[in-house]
């Protein structure tokens, strides 16, 4: 049965394994970089110069990384790339596993017939070709028809800055949020739901119940916390699968649009460039795959910790 790891055992956990220490290091230096690195570039993300278009990487230009077919700089693309990958990850990330542990949660403690509906719909949303789903749903919603209804919901100014917010990067990115959010739990919600069928016979919960313990206070205050081992890894490894969903929606075009890119959308810019500007792939191809297995290293690592916790 998975259990709670103190925090000095889990920084012991990772000493031991090297190569998790090191993939938790790389993981926090991209972070930082994509956060705080743009600011120290003498080159906007935007910024477009003709006459440096596809500019092999150089120090005596200051662009580090070269530049794309408009001149802008790559570095600067890719610090903000990871920005939004990682925005989009992480963000809809929160999404599925909020749904996911609420959703497994009430399955395994209520039991019975409502426990079996429950598994039955996610035997039957497993059934669907979900990145179909998110394909239709982004290449649907993010038409203005749509948007403009959901400016007027909301009682949103039309001339206002979210509303030209919504208009513009937005909505993909709010698509994006949901739709890969949305489609991610599954799996979670099994987990959870194991978890907490094992412990609700437990002692503990039978103690909280005769306190006259409601459902609610004995999920949130005595199951969940208990079931927090696999729900902390489960969710470490949904970050990359995220990631790479977003990136091929991105490959095929109905992710964020320039200029604003996510590393899936820099790879399918380096790969139509690829024969005369290599750099354009290798570097957004290279962070990203990096950083996907970092990802799941680390994942990996607590996983096997918490299965291994006597």
């Amino acid at each position: 049965m998975f259990k709670r790891l103190s925090a000095m055992r889990m920084w012991e956990l990772f000493r031991e394994r090297p190569l998790a220490l090191v993939a938790a290091g790389f993981l926090g230096f991209v972070s930082i970089a994509v956060l705080i690195g743009p600011m120290g570039l003498a080159y906007d993300y935007a910024q477009t110069d003709l006459e440096l278009g596809l500019s092999p990487p150089s120090w005596a230009n200051g662009h580090y990384l070269g530049t794309d077919i408009l001149g802008r700089d790559l570095l600067a693309r890719l610090l903000q790339g990871g920005r939004l990958s990682l925005l989009v990850a992480l963000v809809a990330t929160a999404i599925s596993t909020t749904i996911g542990v609420i959703y497994g949660a009430l399955s395994g403690y209520v039991g019975g017939r409502v426990d079996d509906v429950m598994m039955r719909i996610v035997d039957v949303l497993f059934s669907l070709p979900y990145l179909f789903l998110v394909l239709v749903l982004m290449a649907l919603f993010a038409e203005p028809e749509v948007v403009e209804p959901v400016i007027r919901l909301l009682r949103l100014r039309p001339d206002g800055a979210m509303a030209e917010w919504l208009r513009g990067p937005g909505v993909r990115l709010v698509l994006l949020f949901i739709a890969l959010g949305a489609v991610s739990w599954l799996t979670l919600a099994r987990i959870v739901r194991g978890q907490i069928l094992a412990l609700k016979t437990e002692p503990f919960v039978e103690a909280a119940r005769a306190a006259g313990a409601g459902t609610w206070t004995i999920l949130v205050r005595h199951l969940l916390p208990n079931a927090s081992g696999p729900i902390i890894a489960y969710t470490v490894l949904t970050v990359p699968s995220v990631m790479l969903q977003e990136a091929f929606i991105s490959f095929l075009g109905l992710g964020l649009q320039a200029p604003q890119a996510s590393w899936g959308a820099l790879v399918y810019e380096g790969v139509q460039a690829m024969s005369i500007a290599p750099w354009l792939l290798v570097f957004p191809a290279g962070i990203m795959v990096l950083t996907l297995v970092c990802f799941h290293v680390v994942g990996e690592t607590l996983r096997e910790a918490y299965e291994r916790r006597p």
